[in-house]
């Protein structure tokens, strides 16, 4: 038989009609997991004394959503497994009762109890009923989260009104955290990659750092020259820029026009001989010039990166080896040969005026995050060691802030962009927790909860 309640006020879940939040199980496992109940006095709905000596372990696989809890009922301890449920109608119709895998749950733990259930043998299964033990506070800041992420104009993100009630320390541990979580996602890329050079670092390096030199929108195509184009072969050719050069404007098939100057004649000479010697076929695909500053054109691009093959050709064996963001710099300062002091295309009207075409800092730092520091990472998770992965994390941390819209977001709610680290954190929290509505999986919305927990 069912066991009426009639708790505390603040206690009481039921707020007024149009203001009914409707319970969700991730949320019942939140209260279930940390707690947040009134813990005074507990009974089952059969009306047996109940003490939750240890709520048991969350399981995210299949089976049980707690396993090796513990429990006394009247005068017994229990070991075993708690499974939650919205209404304990839904055990029966999840058939858990048929299944083997919910054969040792000692507790069901229910937001409203309907429905009398039985474990696997036949026997009633003891339930706990939670929906008047949970502080209304708590429930009224969760519906508010929720209907903030609802409305998309005027919000950036759904906990902003309460920002002001977390402490700096909880933003710089969770930062942190989230940085490191960002490289753990871009390690999937690196990963992929990595497999399909047959785990080498050198040729994945290659490959990543020539798709940073497209940007987003040549990236592919990029990435593309440079797998037809083995580091093995640009090895040999260590010495040669024109001959490393030739080789990437012919794959990105630059060099079939009909040229008068004397550099692009000699381009592609060069090119049509060692295409024939390795047996090279040209990308498919073209590059896209349009809307670009000419010093971000794709050509100009190519041509830096050849510099830079020329400058360490095995990329991946001399970055593993620096120490500091200084020496990173200096290696990716680069510029192409003289012809481009004068050209942003091949053949194109010669300028004027002299112009450098060195990488800029933005340009820099943006091969450093996104390039260097995830196959840094990558290589401390494939190899098991912190240090190259705490290296990763420490390069972040020597770059200054990226500025962008999301950036700019946190910034106007006062939450401090100090780095690149900072960004990038920022950057996961807003992709991945704020518009996944990941509220009780982020250390900020558990803070502002907890804290109606604590009030």
């Amino acid at each position: 038989m069912r066991r009426d309640y009639f708790p505390e006020c603040r206690f009481n879940l039921y707020l007024p009609d149009h203001n009914r939040l409707r319970m969700k199980e991730d949320l019942l496992q939140y209260i279930w997991k940390f707690r947040y109940y009134n813990n005074h006095e507990l009974k089952t709905v059969e009306g047996d004394s109940l003490k939750i000596l240890y709520q048991g372990k969350q399981n995210f696989d299949q089976g049980p959503d707690f396993l090796d809890a513990r429990i006394q009922i009247n005068d017994t301890v229990w070991v075993g497994n708690v499974e939650l449920h919205v209404f304990s109608k839904q055990w029966n119709q999840h058939n858990h009762q048929k299944d083997v895998n919910y054969k040792n749950v000692i507790l069901h733990v229910v937001w409203e109890h309907d429905e009398d259930v039985y474990d696997i043998n036949g026997q009633i299964l003891p339930t706990f009923e939670l929906k008047s033990r949970v502080a209304k506070l708590l429930l009224e800041r969760y519906r508010q989260l929720l209907d903030n992420e609802k409305k998309q104009n005027g919000f950036f993100i759904a906990c902003e009104k309460f920002l002001d009630q977390v402490p700096e320390i909880k933003w710089t541990a969770w930062k942190s955290r989230l940085s490191a979580e960002r490289l753990e996602y871009k390690t999937k890329k690196v990963f992929e990659i990595l497999g399909q050079t047959r785990v080498h670092w050198d040729e994945t390096m290659w490959r990543m750092t020539a798709s940073n030199f497209g940007g987003k929108i040549n990236g592919e195509i990029f990435q593309k020259i440079a797998e037809t184009i083995p580091q093995k072969i640009l090895a040999r050719h260590k010495d040669q820029q024109i001959t490393i050069e030739a080789m990437l404007l012919g794959q990105a098939d630059q060099l079939n026009e009909n040229f008068v100057g004397k550099y692009p004649l000699l381009l592609q000479k060069e090119y049509r001989f060692y295409k024939k010697k390795y047996d090279l076929t040209e990308v498919d695909g073209s590059l896209f010039f349009g809307r670009m500053r000419p010093a971000n054109f794709p050509t100009i691009r190519l041509a830096q990166l050849s510099s830079l093959i020329i400058k360490s050709n095995h990329l991946f064996s001399y970055v593993k080896d620096l120490d500091n963001v200084k020496e990173l710099f200096e290696l990716l300062k680069v510029s192409p040969n003289d012809y481009w002091l004068y050209h942003y295309r091949l053949d194109d009207e010669s300028s004027e005026e002299k112009k450098e075409k060195t990488l800029g800092r933005q340009m820099m730092e943006n091969m450093i995050i996104n390039t260097i520091c995830p196959i840094m990472f990558a290589y401390g998770v494939y190899n098991r060691d912190e240090s190259f992965k705490e290296k990763a994390l420490n390069w972040l941390e020597g770059l200054s802030p990226e500025k962008n819209k999301i950036t700019r977001g946190f910034e106007s709610l006062n939450v401090k962009n100090e780095n690149a680290s900072d960004s990038q954190a920022l950057i996961h929290l807003k992709n991945n927790y704020c518009d996944e509505k990941r509220c009780l999986e982020c250390t900020i919305g558990n803070a502002i909860l907890r804290k109606t927990v604590q009030d």
